[in-house]
Order: structure tokens, then C-alpha cells, then sequence
């Protein structure tokens, strides 16, 4: 019985998950359409609340609010404490969390406490320990997901620095995958020519492959002179 060899895999996908799945595309257009129907809506609704909003209102259970605000704002700030304890990249989630609670915290003591007596302590407060531990938070997250990008980066190969953040693929592995997919191709169209004299590699293998596995060229010997000397 001679032996079938099935297509090769598709080089964008990894562990069964395509860039060029149906459901990968269906569920990004679902969000793209949910965070724009939140922006168109959010619009009319804030410039509403800017004419309609009395300047004086009398809340209730003014305690369990601040109370709640901090205990979350705690949960937070622990959370990705014991994500660092833990060495898990949870903690870039939980900083980013932690560090916008903090901004609104700042930004609700000043804002309601704005003509007293007692804003220049809030305003204290928002510059000396709220807003410089927000922006630790964020400046410690980011840092670690550049060096986790990084680290995914080299081991994926392609050489060089990775691209800032926000040029970094969201799938940095299957699009790695993709680009890898495209030599794959290459050298398998040029096996199908068989190979040429140069580097007994077929041709336009060399251009499709990685700069570091390229092969290096063999360079030509001089001849050999009378007596194992080279002229």
C-alpha cells in the first residue's frame, strides 16, 4: 500500500485555533459592535446628565458607598499583591484595576468636597498618595507586560525587538504562526522545482527562510600549490 501524505497544517493555527476561524471573526466583530453602540450611547446620556443633574442632592446610605468603594479598592490593591507573592501575570490585570480605582477616588474627594473647607486635604491626598501609587501601579504592569511580550517574542524567533505595545498583534503567537506559515510554503513550492548547485538548497529556499537559519554560504578554496602550500 503506498503511503498518502495528507496537506500539511496550517501554519496559523496553533493548538486548533486559526486566525482565520469563522468564530474568532464573529466574536471580535460582536465586541467591536458592543464597545460602539456603548460609545454612541454614553454620548447623549453624559450630555444629559451635564443639564439635567440638580446641584444639590441628598444621598442615602453614604456610608455603605465609600464603605463598598473601599473595600474594593482593597480587594484590588491585594489581589495583585498576592499576584506578585505568586509570580502571576494576574497582577497585570489587577494593577490596571487597582490604579483606576485610585483615580476615581482621587477624583471623587476633590470633586465633592470642591468650595469647603476640607479640599485642600483632598487635593493633598490625590497628589501625595492616590494618584503617584495609580500611576506606580500602572508604569510596574506595563513593564511587566513588555517583558512578557518580550520573552514571547524571542522565543518565537523572529529576531530583532519586538513591536511597542500598541503595535503588538493580540494573537502574538498565531500571527507569529502565520509568518513562519508563509516560509513553510515557500520551501515546500521550491522542493517541488528540486534544489539548485547553490547551497544545495532548493531554489529560493534561502530568501524564504529566517535569517538565523539561513544556511551560511561555502566559500571556494584557492587551490592547492606543489608541497600543501596555497598560493
Amino acid at each position: 500500500m503506498s503511503e498518502q501524505s495528507g496537506p500539511p497544517p496550517t501554519a496559523t493555527t496553533a493548538g486548533g485555533f486559526s486566525l482565520s476561524s469563522p468564530t474568532l471573526h464573529r466574536r471580535r466583530r460582536r465586541v467591536l459592535q458592543q464597545l460602539g453602540l456603548s460609545v454612541i450611547v454614553l454620548v447623549p446620556w453624559t450630555v444629559y446628565l451635564a443639564v439635567s443633574l440638580p446641584d444639590r442632592f441628598e444621598a442615602r446610605h453614604w456610608p455603605m458607598v465609600w464603605v463598598g468603594f473601599d473595600v474594593m479598592l482593597l480587594l484590588s490593591l491585594a489581589g495583585a499583591a498576592v499576584a506578585v507573592w505568586l509570580r502571576r501575570q494576574a497582577l497585570i490585570p489587577l494593577s490596571f484595576v487597582a490604579a483606576t480605582f485610585l483615580i476615581c477616588d482621587a477624583w471623587f474627594d476633590i470633586s465633592l468636597s470642591w468650595g469647603k473647607d476640607d479640599v485642600w486635604g483632598s487635593v493633598a491626598s490625590a497628589v501625595l498618595v492616590e494618584l503617584p501609587l495609580a500611576l506606580l501601579l500602572v508604569l510596574r504592569a506595563r513593564r511587566v507586560l513588555k517583558m512578557s511580550a518580550r520573552l514571547a517574542w524571542q522565543r518565537l524567533g523572529p529576531g530583532g525587538e519586538p513591536p511597542p505595545l500598541h503595535r503588538m498583534p493580540l494573537f502574538l503567537t498565531l500571527a507569529a504562526s502565520r509568518d513562519d506559515g508563509a516560509v513553510t510554503k515557500g520551501a515546500e513550492d521550491d522542493r517541488r522545482h528540486g534544489p539548485t548547485k547553490k547551497d544545495g538548497l532548493p531554489d529560493g529556499t534561502r530568501s524564504a527562510l529566517p535569517r538565523r537559519a539561513r544556511v551560511p554560504r561555502r566559500r571556494s578554496r584557492p587551490p592547492s600549490a606543489p608541497g600543501g602550500k596555497t598560493s
